[in-house]
């Protein structure tokens, strides 16, 4: 086999064979690497000049690609046969001809000529995202599960989420809350801590159900009521604590009270909006549903299940759909109460005064074995994980455990898969963070069982990608913002930017190409400016350092300790003297000594950026020192379970959020300058500084 030709097919089936690694040096991919990438897209290696062959014959046979994605206003530039005819077959069902006034949506495109006929999916897409707010807003970023009442199961719910948002909005002026991801999380213990690595993005986790505001529950007996209280109580003493969050504990109760919910009988109406979402849903939530009641039994990794379980549209899972029909009706029935608690918490925020309102983020996969995997397993590649190969946070690269996309697959179907998901997160939202959106360019590919750093870049059509996001956007009414942290590509950022869709800039990691500071001034403006991201400790541990000692602790450092505590302290100290250059800092402030006053100095340097966004991290208003997950790890550090705490490591409620600001930080204090980015008036005290460091927080249950 020749090398040189493994990498000819590799590039023309966009498999990177070379890529920039962040250090800006080239870096070359093995031919194990290769070899496994192509197999998994279905390519036969054993001969590359063969296949070489074989795909050129066969572009030459079909010339169309596989969809045909054209902006808004634009007519699609095919390479046709002559006297090739072409007509478009509407998505609402009428016909027109090819041409520049096709409507926004997903048609199909249909072409004769003497060699045969061919049909691929069309979509029409918008040129770029128009703007949801015409001035600069700030908003909260928060873990959901980790805000807790005094009156929820021990993890924040979607009732907290509408009430934290609405004491955003009326007290403190901001615009926004940007939320963890809420995806599908598996329908029996254990469950997955990470938001990250959900079952399925296409659907949401019952989890974060409030389980009093479910309609029925107010039609349910005295004994019934006493039960669910019953199940409550426990937990919510639990919850008054700062012990790790337990989701297997709190779905364990919210399961057994959802099932007593839905075992009451329903109004008229409620009956009637119960069958209007399950005839808007259709067959993907009940595919969706049908997964649930299988895994039930036999787990939720479908690749362990029976045979002919495997394949969702097998006459086994349609037996079996109907012998579980129970089961399939109370978690079709559980998404329904979702829906209306989604669409509750959204227009909450938004009666609240909220420009913008719920920002819900987009994972970037979900499990190889999950319900999405299983009903969109002929869009999805086995036998790889995407993740991200080495960069200046996490020096071993990250292996994420998710399948990708197969690039031609999902473009063949129109990118309905991808369309499905995008719309369901953009349903009761204001916007929607889109985790790792380089993924719409490029993704790492990692071989099963390879080490993180050997994998390979595979390039997606971004055209269609972005345009299927830009679409489902459009439809909601929605802004888009893009995590483009890590190694980027500079021109992603100029055409996400063209698009309309917001990028991210974080504090620690802008600097020029020399290594020198950003000012202010110099940041970029359509993007969401932050401190720190949820895979960063929080102000208060990062001035100390606390994070380079959780990390050796952990073996993901890659040179000495004191190397990485050198310059995670020489990083803090260039920031301090740029925030005492810019009139923000007091030069007698030691940020060790004194971490919330960098806190506000910190918020007060982005306020002076022209960043569209301002985003808060409720841990650093709260003086909060645990970060909610070290990247690179899955035991050893209680990654997702971190509640929120002050600085002295005692649980903060949203009760002491509303009504006892001076417990936790000051609000006016910690926004600083922010308060020019809203009209409205502030309230406040004064930010106090943690009386103790903290050390790293290690997992109490190693191997877990």
């Amino acid at each position: 086999m020749s090398d040189a030709e493994l990498v000819r097919l590799a590039e023309e089936h966009g498999v990177s064979t070379n890529y920039v690694d962040w250090r800006g040096t080239w870096t070359t991919v093995s031919v194990d690497t290769l070899r496994h990438v192509l197999t998994a897209l279905g390519v036969d290696v054993s001969d590359p000049a063969a296949a070489l062959a074989e795909l050129r014959e066969h572009r030459a046979a079909h010339p169309l690609p596989p969809a045909v994605v054209v902006r808004r206003g634009r007519v699609p530039q095919l390479t046709l046969p002559a006297g090739a005819r072409t007509r478009v077959e509407l998505a609402d069902g009428g016909h027109a001809e090819i041409g520049a006034a096709l409507p926004l949506g997903v048609h199909r495109l249909h072409v004769e000529h003497d060699r045969g006929r061919r049909a691929v999916p069309l979509l029409v897409v918008p040129d770029r995202l128009a703007r949801s707010t015409r001035r600069r807003v700030w908003g909260l970023m928060t873990q959901l599960y980790s805000v807790r009442s005094r009156v929820s199961w021990a993890l924040g719910d979607l009732h907290d989420l509408a009430e934290l948002s609405a004491w955003a909005a009326r007290d403190l002026g901001a615009s926004f809350t940007l939320v963890n991801p809420l995806h599908a999380t598996e329908p029996l213990p254990p469950l997955q801590d990470s938001p990250y690595l959900p079952v399925g993005r296409r659907y949401a986790s019952p989890l974060y159900l409030r389980i009093e505001d479910v309609p029925e529950y107010a039609r349910l007996n005295s004994v019934q009521r006493e039960t669910i209280q019953r199940l409550a109580r426990p937990l919510r003493d639990r919850g008054r604590t700062a012990d790790l969050l337990d989701r297997d504990a709190v779905w364990q109760a919210k399961r057994a009270a959802l099932e007593i919910l839905h075992g009451v009988r329903r109004s008229t109406d409620r009956e009637e909006a119960f069958r209007a979402y399950l005839d808007r849903e259709g067959e993907a939530l009940e595919s969706y549903a049908t997964w649930c009641a299988i895994a039930e039994e036999y787990g939720p990794d479908h690749r362990r299940w029976p045979e002919p379980l495997r394949d969702p549209g097998s006459e086994a899972v349609r037996d079996e759909a109907r012998r579980r029909r129970r089961r399939v009706d109370f978690h079709r029935w559980a998404q329904w109460i979702l829906d209306g608690q989604l669409a509750d918490a959204q227009a909450g925020a938004r009666r609240a005064g909220m420009d913008i309102g719920i920002v819900h983020d987009l994972a970037v996969g979900a499990q190889s074995g999950g319900a999405d995997a299983w009903m969109y397993r002929d869009t999805l590649v086995p036998g790889v994980h995407i993740g991200a190969p080495p960069d200046e946070f996490n020096q071993q690269g990250q292996d994420w455990g998710q399948p990708p996309w197969h690039p031609v697959r999902l473009a063949e179907r129109g990118y309905g898969p991808f369309l499905e998901q995008l719309r369901q997160v953009a349903r009761h939202a204001g916007g929607i963070r889109m985790d790792h959106v380089m993924g719409l360019f490029r993704l790492w590919w990692v071989p099963e069982g390879a080490s993180a750093a050997d994998g390979a870049y595979v390039r997606y059509d971004h055209e269609g990608m972005v345009g299927a996001l830009l679409l489902a956007a459009h439809e909601s009414g929605v802004l888009v913002v893009g995590e483009d942290l890590g190694t980027v590509e500079p021109w992603v950022r100029d055409h996400l930017g063209e698009r309309g869709v917001l990028g991210t800039s974080v504090l620690w990691f802008e600097h020029d190409g020399q290594g020198a500071l950003r000012r202010p001034e110099t940041w970029r403006t359509d993007c969401l400016a932050t401190v720190a991201t949820h895979d960063l400790p929080p102000v208060a541990s990062y001035v100390m350092a606390e994070h380079v000692e959780l990390r050796a602790h952990l073996n993901l450092l890659t040179r000495p300790v004191e190397e990485e505590r050198a310059d995670a302290e020489a990083r803090v100290a260039a920031w301090r003297a740029l925030l005492v250059e810019l009139g923000l800092l007091d030069p007698s402030v030691d940020p060790v000594a004194d971490p919330a006053a960098v806190v506000t100095a910190l918020h007060g340097y982005l306020a002076r950026t022209p960043s569209a966004l301002v985003g808060v991290a409720l841990t650093d208003l709260v003086g909060d020192h645990r970060m909610q997950n070290q990247p690179g790890t899955s035991s050893g550090y209680p990654n997702w379970r971190i509640p929120l705490t002050d600085g002295e490591g005692e649980p903060v409620f949203l009760e002491d959020l509303v009504t006892n600001p001076e417990r936790v930080v000051s609000v006016r204090a910690a926004l600083g300058d922010l308060a020019d980015l809203s009209p409205r008036p502030r309230p406040g005290g004064q930010l106090s500084a943690p009386r103790r460091p903290r050390p790293p927080m290690l997992d109490p249950r190693p191997g877990q």
